[in-house]
């Protein structure tokens, strides 16, 4: 199915078996698929949003007010990716036992609160716990993430990952606008000393995140097919429904009919996902006839999580490779988040607090096009290739060319304004469309535990950026960011390359020969 302009605002056609829409209609959020998919990434915009509040004015006005070195600010920035970080691990099996809506909208309002008492912070002990507790919001990715490959086909599933999760990401781009901006309105227009506007300013993002929860609580279903509580009897249906189609496919060859005249309902032509306790059919039948059978249909059916089927799907070596790039692209992007406002005020001290800060937005505002882009590239090639190796090449394609941007700005330290955000824009590409292609592939590896994946996935980039943030922490001194740079590049392209080979999605999966 090629892409229409009219498909973005037109109802999606649906799949009959698994009910996900084979199009996005993201300018219909009439549409149940449109308004879920816009909640899924304005859910992500307002977390990355208030996640991200802290850094724009940290580089003066916070540091100021509450004498803080260079030291305790890193201190805040790499505890609120540590909360993060076990939040995405929690989410995804959250998201598999009581599903992505209600998951994510718990996780919106517990971190709504730590956002509102964060003008309440008068030391830098203060600053360090609510920056903590903020970060809880950062796990907001990954229900977000699970809810869109809940709705949407494997055809369009990676551009929807892809855009839901770029448009989110520019919150961390829109604040480094708005958090000044906000500063300055109040400053200026409302009378407020500097110490009173930053504190007033996280009244703003507290007020979004709750009313998103709420709207996603009372206008959102948790599946295509209504409740979650309800997703076992659809599991039966669709096994039975599965039985049936196999049964009759099966007869038909045994007649020495065609399996690929039987009638499949209009069944999605994609690999066949049935990691199911139920097992796997086999046929006596030439391969060849059994592959048509393999691209007839395809459930994905999340399994209840417990410990076996947890480890049987996070202890493969395709999972790895998951956790292995997203640690260095994600983690390379959080990390970047958090001093590249410092880093613009080092070498342009001429930008002050809010020059650098609107430059440092604009790497985060790229994800609303880059990271959309590598999901996008990545259907491509796959509608083409129908080769998972071709999607996997891609990302670390992404990942090595990010590298080599990071050790050239590293090595570089540009102190020209053009070449320093023309190396910027580079970077922001290869690695926001890695993070893209990262998550159009995730679909694929063990379906069955899709939030487990996604939430393990997820949160190894947290991972990355704390692991990268105490690079820049420890370094010769804390301000020595060139040598960060060039440090996370050479990390990047190693790991890259030392998992390359392993296969997309595991050898005793389905579709996995």
């Amino acid at each position: 199915m090629g892409f229409t302009i009219a498909s973005l605002w037109e109802a999606p056609a649906v799949n009959p078996v698994n009910h996900k829409a084979q199009s996005i209609p993201a300018l219909n959020p009439l549409n149940v698929y449109g308004r879920v998919f816009f909640l899924s990434w304005w859910g992500f915009f307002v977390a990355f949003w208030s996640w991200y509040a802290f850094p724009p004015l940290l580089t003066h006005t916070i540091k100021k007010d509450l004498n803080l070195s260079q030291t305790e600010i890193a201190n805040s920035n790499i505890l609120a990716l540590t909360s993060a970080l076990i939040v995405r691990l929690l989410a995804g099996s959250a998201c598999d036992r009581y599903g992505a809506r209600w998951t994510f909208a718990g996780i919106l309002l517990l971190g709504a609160v730590p956002t509102v008492l964060a003008g309440t912070a008068t030391t830098h002990q203060g600053i360090v716990v609510l920056r903590f507790f903020v970060g809880i919001i950062g796990g907001s990715f990954i229900p977000c993430q699970v809810w869109t490959t809940g709705f949407f086909d494997k055809n369009v599933v990676g551009t929807a990952n892809a855009l839901a999760a770029g448009l989110g990401n520019a919150g961390s781009g829109v604040t480094y606008f708005l958090m000044p901006a906000i500063f300055d309105s109040l400053v200026q227009r409302q009378g407020l000393s500097e110490t009173k506007a930053w504190r007033v300013a996280f009244v703003v993002p507290f007020i979004l995140i709750t009313v998103t929860a709420i709207v996603m609580i009372l206008t959102c279903p948790d599946t295509p097919t209504g409740k979650w509580s309800s997703r076992s009897r659809d599991i039966q249906r669709h096994l039975d429904m599965r039985d049936t189609f196999f049964s009759a496919a099966a007869t038909g060859v045994t007649k020495g009919g065609n399996a690929s005249s039987i009638d499949s309902g209009g069944l999605c032509n994609d690999t066949i996902q049935l990691n199911s306790s139920r097992g796997q059919c086999h046929f006596t039948e030439a391969q060849a006839q059994e592959d048509d059978l393999l691209t007839a249909a395809s459930w994905e059916l999340v399994e209840k999580p417990t410990v076996k089927s947890s480890i049987k799907a996070v202890g493969t070596l395709p999972t790895l490779t998951l956790v292995v790039v997203y640690f260095c692209s994600f983690g390379t992007e959080l990390c970047i988040n958090s001093i590249l406002g410092a880093y613009y005020a080092r070498n342009f001290p001429t930008l002050g607090q809010t020059g650098s800060g609107n430059w440092a937005a604009m790497f985060g505002l790229l994800n609303a096009f880059f990271r959309p882009a590598g999901g996008i590239i990545s259907d491509v090639i796959y509608r083409h290739t129908k080769s998972l190796w071709a999607k996997k090449a891609l990302v670390h394609f992404l990942g090595i060319m990010m590298g080599i941007f990071l050790i050239i700005i590293g090595f570089d330290d540009p102190h020209s304004k053009p070449m320093m955000f023309g190396l910027m824009t580079g970077l922001a590409f290869s690695e926001e469309a890695a993070n893209g292609a990262c998550f159009a592939l995730v679909p694929h590896v063990r379906p069955t535990s899709n939030g487990l994946i996604t939430g393990v996935t997820g949160a190894a980039g947290n991972a990355g950026g704390i692991i990268f943030l105490l690079a820049a922490r420890y370094s010769d001194h804390s301000a020595d960011y060139p040598k960060v740079f060039w440090i996370i590049g050479v990390i990047v392209i190693a790991a890259n390359l030392l998992v390359a080979w392993i296969r997309p999605i595991p050898k005793d999966q389905l579709g996995g020969r």
